[in-house]
């Protein structure tokens, strides 16, 4: 349920609604906005008898909002969010953004390399797991701590924030100690645990949607993150299973108008997991932008045919650089008035 306040309600008849809320057993959410502050209400599973609210001054009207998600909602917060990694502006208007980097950190030559390549070419942020989530437990795993402190120095040579993968709720702090932005693989989207420990530190989340997840489902899993108190989510499509079986994923391009429709997160998307294959991931990443992602994560590799993981999918040095002009491109089209 959200309460909407009347332009001239005062603080004391939020700080009054609110107090009945509580004492309904319910939770108050202020939401201040630019003419006019709303309150939302959780922890209902059910109707709530809104009939004594509406007396109380101050309020104008009340909406019941039935979805699964409220926090994340734009019922709840009608602006957009904008999320701050490390001084990277991601989502309300800002500069699309580039991450890029390799599915896996291997070793200190090759994420160092990469870090100043992709700088170089323009990307915003770089990307590279430490700890890896592969499908089989033979492969490769990733250098887990090792391969974090790897990535710090890639940053500290590059200037560009860190973006990484987190498995478990044991390791937040630790990753939380490296990483400028913590992503969920998808996975993990419905790792409810690692969720909520997310939603207790105070550092950007990158959540990616899963394989077979739902619209309401993926916002409903970011729900769980806001609940716990941290609103720096962005959320990412990186394609999701279906019957076709040409490309490694279906990439579903109309989940980030759909979501800015929903929530107010912002939506980034990756190509690179999304179609598997590395002719696809420059066309892929450009035609993400055109739908209106806040931004793209994309692997490279200095050396893709001799990658430990998922190097089919990994663009060269001189294709990204290409890619990276012709978004120059994109981008100075697409922003003009």
């Amino acid at each position: 349920m959200l309460i909407v306040m009347n332009h001239n309600a005062t603080q004391a008849d939020v700080d009054a609604i609110s107090r009945i809320v509580s004492d309904m057993g319910f939770r108050a959410e202020p939401i201040p906005g630019s003419e006019r502050t709303a309150i939302g209400v959780l922890g209902n599973h059910g109707y709530v008898d809104d009939s004594k609210i509406l007396e109380l001054p101050g309020v104008q009207r009340v909406i019941h909002v039935s979805k699964p998600y409220k926090l994340v909602s734009r019922d709840f917060h009608p602006d957009d969010t904008i999320v701050d990694v490390a001084g990277v502006k991601v989502g309300g208007g800002n500069r699309q953004v580039v991450v890029g980097g390799p599915c896996a950190v291997e070793s200190l030559e090759q994420i160092v390399k990469t870090a100043l390549f992709v700088k170089k070419s323009g990307a915003d942020m770089l990307r590279g797991g430490a700890f890896k989530p592969r499908t089989g437990p033979h492969t490769f795993q990733g250098l887990r701590e090792e391969g974090l402190k790897l990535l710090a120095i890639a940053s500290k040579e590059s200037g560009l924030p860190i973006v990484t993968e987190i498995m478990s709720p044991d390791n937040v702090g630790l990753v939380a100690e490296y990483a400028d932005l913590l992503q969920v693989g998808a996975r993990n989207m419905q790792n409810f645990d690692l969720l909520r420990e997310l939603g207790k530190i105070r550092k950007p989340v990158l959540l990616k949607r899963g394989m077979s997840a739902t619209v309401e489902e993926f916002l409903a899993a970011a729900e769980y993150i806001l609940a716990e108190g941290n609103d720096q989510v962005i959320l990412c499509e990186r394609g999701i299973r279906t019957f076709e079986t040409a490309t490694r994923n279906t990439l579903d391009l109309s989940v980030v108008p759909l979501i800015k429709e929903l929530s107010h997160l912002p939506i980034m998307v990756d190509p690179s997991h999304a179609t598997g294959k590395r002719s696809l991931v420059s066309p892929m990443a450009k035609a993400a932008l055109v739908a209106g992602a806040d931004g793209v994560l994309v692997e490279v590799h200095p050396e893709p045919e001799k990658a430990l993981s998922d190097g089919p999918q990994s663009l060269t040095f001189p294709a990204f650089e290409q890619m990276m002009n012709e978004i120059g491109l994109l981008t100075d089209f697409l922003r003009k008035d």
